[in-house]
């Protein structure tokens, strides 16, 4: 029996699909609405006599678990065979010699894997990883969570952790393109974390990526990171994936954090559903990652670090992966370790009134204006105005055009012709003398297409200055 012949007998589809949608009796088989596009009614099945799945609404397609993983998880076959594979308890033989070198990234799964038993090991046991334990301590995490989230502690050493992997089998160029050394202009290298408290990352699967390290006194920076390596991209990265997603399907909702010990803090009081953006601002590789758990994405931040900008981005990927993204902002000063730690009850309360994207745009901007003065109601319309435009959904759209025209203190038809105006900017660029003249006639008709009440509202929003001159 060949391997994926094993795997499959193994496997049961029903219990596979079973963690990504709800499946319901029908007849002899099940059904649900297709994990793999919007649908009202279920047009998704599941065969278990034959093993095997098809969606007879838009996708129009099916196949085995093999087909379903690799379409799910965005999966090459090698890949998905191994995830099902490790699922089943099955290990895949290497095809290569025991003199060859296995493929790089493996190895340096291995040997991150070897790093964090090496630092969790030092944590637990060393005389010298006392400052770090204390400090745990004080942030009152149990041993049980310390265990679960491998923690670790690197020695104040230059070559402790090289002596250790190098006596492994691990060469020195692998131990430097892995991001655990760190190779200066001579030539020689050194440990890259020295006397810090360590965090182990990894990735869906489990498998050790990279690691984050904090200082446990005043020194400066406070947090490193594993540089870019093969198999770790910090932009592309959620901290504590591979715990957070079974309760991440079921709940259908994901929270992200910033920091590691918010993440640490919340799946010690039993809100497992967390990841961290390891204080990066929320990126289209990390929304794309959890949109094959949920399309529910709830962002926990404090009023200081959620950029403008970074916030304004978020509509886009709500648009982009067809998401639903809230946020849960918390008091100033306050960071969802203080609150969970303080008053565990009281985060489902934050929880539950966590407010669109969008709203909390529009909160963001309208904050920093005067909405008084003419110039900023133009601000508050320049910066929103795009966000709206840009969703999808009439409804949705028609419900943000009435909240900007209160806020702005003006009739609708002034933010649609602003917005209508913004939407066709672009598409004005120099041109050679005859067909400027063509569009010249073709601006005028537009115009005068449009009601004069219309134009003068939006002419006003655009210039302020003649909003205030006609008061005199």
């Amino acid at each position: 029996m060949s391997i994926i012949d094993d795997v499959k007998q193994k496997t049961d589809i029903v219990e596979v699909i079973g963690q990504y949608v709800t499946l319901r009796k029908s007849g002899r088989n099940l059904s649900a609405p297709c994990p793999f596009h919007e649908e009202k009614n279920p047009s998704f099945f599941v065969y278990p006599e034959r093993q095997s799945w098809h969606c007879f609404g838009a996708c129009n397609t099916g196949g085995d678990v093999f087909s379903f993983i690799m379409k799910k998880e965005n999966l090459e076959f090698g890949d998905a065979l191994r995830l099902l594979a490790e699922r089943a308890g099955i290990v895949i033989p290497d095809r290569i010699r025991p003199d060859e070198k296995k493929d790089e990234k493996d190895r340096i799964f291995e040997m991150n894997s070897a790093a964090s038993l090496y630092f969790h090991g030092l944590l637990l046991n060393s005389l010298a990883a006392e400052p770090a334990r204390k400090y745990l301590q004080k942030r009152k995490l149990n041993e049980k969570t310390v265990r679960d989230f491998q923690l670790g502690y690197s020695l104040d050493d230059w070559g402790a952790l090289k002596k250790y992997l190098m006596d492994r089998g691990y060469s020195e160029k692998e131990l430097v393109d892995g991001g655990l050394l760190v190779q200066s202009e001579d030539g020689r290298t050194h440990d890259r974390f020295r006397n810090r408290l360590m965090f182990t990352i990894c990735d869906s699967r489990g498998r050790v990526t990279g690691f984050g390290a904090r200082v446990l006194d005043d020194s400066l920076p406070k947090y490193v990171n594993s540089p870019q390596t093969l198999v770790f991209d910090k932009s592309g990265t959620l901290f504590a994936i591979n715990l957070a997603s079974p309760s991440i399907r079921r709940l259908d909702q994901a929270v992200m954090m910033e920091g590691y010990m918010d993440v640490i803090t919340a799946h010690q009081n039993g809100i497992t559903n967390v990841v961290a953006s390891m204080g990066t601002a929320i990126t289209d590789k990390q929304v794309n990652d959890l949109k094959k758990l949920t399309k529910n994405i709830v962002l926990s931040l404090d009023a200081d670090s959620a950029g403008e900008e970074a916030m304004l981005r978020c509509v886009d990927y709500e648009n982009t992966f067809d998401i639903e993204l809230n946020v849960v902002v918390l008091p100033e000063g306050k960071d969802p370790d203080d609150v969970i730690r303080e008053h565990p009850d009281s985060w489902q309360e934050f929880l539950q009134k966590a407010i669109p994207v969008v709203d909390f745009s529009f909160d963001m901007v309208s904050a920093k204006l005067d909405l008084t003065k003419a110039g900023d109601k133009r601000t508050l319309v320049d910066k929103v105005g795009p966000v709206v435009s840009s969703l999808k959904n009439p409804v949705r759209r028609g419900h943000y055009i009435q909240k900007l025209a209160r806020l702005a203190g003006v009739n609708e038809n002034a933010i649609q012709a602003s917005l209508g105006a913004a939407k066709a900017a672009p598409s004005y660029r120099p041109q050679p003398q005859p067909q400027a003249r063509r569009t010249g006639r073709a601006t005028v008709k537009t115009l005068l297409s449009k009601p004069v009440e219309e134009q003068f509202l939006a002419f006003l929003l655009k210039h302020p200055e003649f909003s205030l001159r006609s008061r005199d």
